[in-house]
């Protein structure tokens, strides 16, 4: 599928972990005296991707490996592989777009902003699958990725733009971009793109997230398609983190419900049973009146009550609890704190542009503060730096130049819905990284 590179060759391939870790070096910093009002009075409404923010305020992570975490629940690819029935399949492909956001749960660190032409890869042996991403584009911010099976089971792709906007007492990210799943065995593509997330209580409280919006998983072979909706938290945070939707075919009829949490799990039923039980719950709702009234930003909701289950239904996804001591170490998932494992393996076989070589997030992981921020400043002008010399540069030196451009990927129409895109151009695994940017 790929035509590079030989998948069980360990000893050019190997960049892995034969034990992951289970925390990280040192647990996080407190943020309580850190004011991020005097940073942000400045700034409502405004694009945040240009504002530098002091380096507490983010987890040791570079968002091209924060990506990475849509790969967790990888297994819900193989379950669509494995199954013969189209409907069966877009239940599990429909399940991977929300677990793919399920890690944003909690996760109130912002992601280190990606340098121009950083890249990440992970190859993950007993999840079936290699990942590469690279920072294509720096403003407008542009991070793309590409997946595939270790069996040439499946690709996965695509390119985010995260436009993050400051509401006063809220932080919106938008990530526009198009997801693409591609199964070869049944000669099927998947399309969508994500929700929005936004996390409250930015200047005063206990922050929390939630996330929004219509996801549309289209299936471009059969026509069938699952909307989806992540709904908002409303006033009373009944509808906090609920997703719902039906999965319909060509003609747009629903051939089954699918509803839960993007915070827990996931669940499919026949779309009568679905819709009788919403007339109920709707009925019982407009009964009862609450004299509360209390704007909802102000305060976290209540932790409102697990999926009620439907009668019938069936456990399509749920989330992988979270270890322990996920609360000291940035809210991570057990995945999470994997992500940016170095070992003595990897050095002269990862690029030198790939995100675990960055001082600024390894001083952060290993509890320097001081010097992350110190070093966070120093790779920030570096790339300042290098933007005035690329502008000075004539055309045909640019070009010329490899090191100027995307090296692994190439900005075009997605094959699917011909919407612009991030394609990659393979090569990555052959392991020959000539003429990379001296980013670091």
């Amino acid at each position: 599928m790929s035509g590079e590179g030989n998948h069980g060759n360990q000893s050019s391939q190997h960049n892995g972990v034969r034990k992951h870790r289970t925390s990280l070096p040192a647990p996080m910093f407190s943020r309580k005296d850190v004011s991020i009002w005097s940073i942000l009075k400045k700034c409502i409404g405004m694009e945040l991707s240009k504002i530098a923010m002091p380096v507490i305020f983010n987890e040791p992570l570079s968002f091209l490996q924060r990506l990475t975490e849509y790969m967790e629940h990888t297994y819900l690819i193989h379950q669509a592989n494995a199954a013969t029935d189209s409907v069966e399949r877009m239940k599990c492909v429909a399940a991977f777009a929300v677990s793919a956001v399920a890690s944003q749960w909690e996760r109130t660190g912002k992601p280190f902003n990606p340098l121009l032409g950083e890249t990440y890869e992970l190859i993950r042996d007993d999840l079936g699958f290699r990942w590469v991403s690279e920072q294509v584009s720096h403003h407008p911010p542009v991070s793309a990725f590409h997946a595939e099976g270790l069996k040439d089971d499946f690709v996965f792709h695509g390119s985010i733009y995260p436009k993050l906007k400051f509401w006063g007492k809220s932080i919106e990210a938008e990530p526009k971009g198009i997801m693409t799943l591609e199964l070869p065995k049944y000669d099927e593509a998947y399309t969508w793109t994500n929700p929005t997330c936004c996390v409250h209580n930015i200047i005063v409280g206990q922050l929390w997230i939630e996330q929004y919006g219509n996801v549309e998983v289209i299936n471009h072979k059969t026509g069938e398609r699952c909307i989806m909706t992540f709904k908002p938290c409303g006033l009373f945070g009944k509808e906090l983190h609920k997703v719902e939707g039906y999965i319909l075919d060509k003609s747009k009829k629903k051939l089954c419900a699918i509803y839960g949490k993007w915070t827990e799990c996931l669940y499919t039923v026949d779309p009568a049973a679905f819709d009788a039980h919403k007339k109920n719950s709707d009925d019982r709702k407009g009964s009862k009146q609450s004299s509360v009234d209390e704007e909802p930003e102000e305060r976290p909701p209540p932790d409102a009550e697990s999926v009620q289950v439907i009668a019938g239904s069936e456990l399509i996804w749920r989330i992988t609890p979270r270890p322990d001591n996920s609360a000291k170490f940035y809210a991570f998932s057990t995945f999470a704190m994997q992500l940016n494992e170095l070992e003595k393996s990897m050095e002269g076989v990862v690029p030198l542009t790939d995100s675990r070589l960055r001082p600024d997030i390894r001083a952060m992981e290993n509890g320097d503060i001081d010097l992350a921020s110190a070093e966070k400043k120093r790779l920030e002008e570096k790339q300042r730096m290098a933007r005035k010399n690329r502008s000075k540069a004539t055309e045909e030196w640019k070009t010329r130049n490899a090191a100027l451009g995307p090296r692994w990927f190439q900005a075009g129409p997605n094959p699917h819905n011909k919407a612009q895109d991030w394609l990659y151009l393979k090569g990555y695994w052959n392991r020959n990284y000539s003429q990379l940017p001296d980013i670091y």
